[in-house]
């Protein structure tokens, strides 16, 4: 049983295929701290806390709309593509520039589109603008436009369902994360041993350069190349076998049960570790917030951000977009289109 289907039903079950769900999603959150599993019964120990999570997650994925479909033909028609983009001619170059919507085509030959989330940066920025009240035209209206930059696509999916299952599963990491998070720092046990603080900390910084969580979901930070994939996996590999060197070295049996302690508080508190919040907004087609009441013609938009707490913490906008392969531009036009901007 996959995480989507794990996530439809109301509640755990008891039949086989739900255990072998909780096991499979135990293993998942127990992936970046996997010294847990030394804990004798910790799946038991980690069952209530993760359903806590799975009714939080269930809410998350099931509240998110349906993907927009991404093109220049589209920013006419769809108020979402409207708002995210400046003019029609910035979708597909914006897209065309993900390395990881480029290897999706790459390895998918025959699909004909991709199932995506797109991360942005939300500006606001109050002006002074012209607005029709009654009868009168003013140009000392004070106005707060929109604008969305900094477009990333960093995970592709076949389909919407295969997309919100990606997008589960990296919660479910993200929650790991946390756990890993409060135990590097020290909050779970005060007296933490220097050195296992600092291997814990530099694999947490591991981990979220390779695009574990939802950081990579949401495109945050810079794409690595296939060199640079190789040598994280390779340094999260030398971290883990130093990781269990000290362990064995010190003789002490604390840091499964204190990153267990951490992954029980984290599934238990699953909406302090992260949380999507949905706003409604309506814009003009300036991306012109029109305050309620506004007799001027506007879109009603549901605008939704997810809030990550981390050093520094992060905020993004995003949403679920569909991309067809054909309207992708080739890396030559991708530089044509650089050329003309400078």
């Amino acid at each position: 049983m996959n995480i989507l289907n794990w996530l439809r039903h109301r509640g755990p079950r008891q039949d086989g295929d739900g255990r072998h769900a909780a096991a499979a999603l135990a293993e998942r959150v127990t992936r970046p701290c996997p010294y847990v599993r030394l804990v004798p019964g910790y799946r038991k120990q980690l069952a209530p806390a993760l359903a806590v999570a799975h009714q939080y997650l269930r809410d998350v994925v099931a509240g998110l709309p349906e993907p927009s479909i991404a093109s220049d033909a589209a920013w006419e028609s769809d108020p979402y593509i409207h708002a995210f983009f400046g003019t029609p001619q910035d979708v597909m170059p914006a897209l065309s520039r993900s390395a990881d919507l480029r290897d999706y085509f790459s390895r998918s030959a025959p699909a004909p589109e991709a199932y995506a989330v797109l991360g942005m940066e939300k500006q606001e920025r109050r002006t002074l603008g012209f607005a029709l009240e009654g009868d009168v035209m003013r140009s000392d209206v004070p106005q707060l436009t929109l604008s969305f930059t900094d477009h990333r696509v960093r995970i592709c999916a076949a389909s919407d369902a295969a997309l919100r299952e990606e997008i589960a599963g990296r919660m479910l990491d993200q929650l790991a994360l946390q756990a890993l998070a409060q135990v590097a720092s020290g909050k779970s046990r005060r007296d933490l041993v220097e050195q296992e603080q600092v291997l814990l900390t530099t694999r947490l910084h591991l981990l979220e350069r390779q695009g574990v969580g939802m950081r990579g979901v949401l495109g945050n930070g810079d794409e690595a190349d296939a060199g640079e994939a190789a040598r994280l996996r390779e340094q999260v590999a030398q971290n883990e076998s130093a990781l269990a060197g000290l362990g064995v070295a010190s003789g002490r049996a604390g840091m499964p049960e204190r990153q267990l302690q951490a992954l029980v508080e984290v599934l238990s508190h699953a909406q302090s570790s992260f949380s999507v919040k949905r706003e409604p907004v309506r814009l003009s087609r300036l991306n012109v917030v029109l305050a309620p009441g506004s007799a001027e013609p506007g879109e009603n938009l549901l605008l939704m951000s997810a809030h990550i707490p981390g050093d520094p913490p992060l905020v993004r906008t995003f949403a679920l977009v569909r991309v067809a392969r054909a309207g992708m531009l080739s890396p030559m036009q991708l530089l044509d289109d650089a050329a003309r901007m400078l």
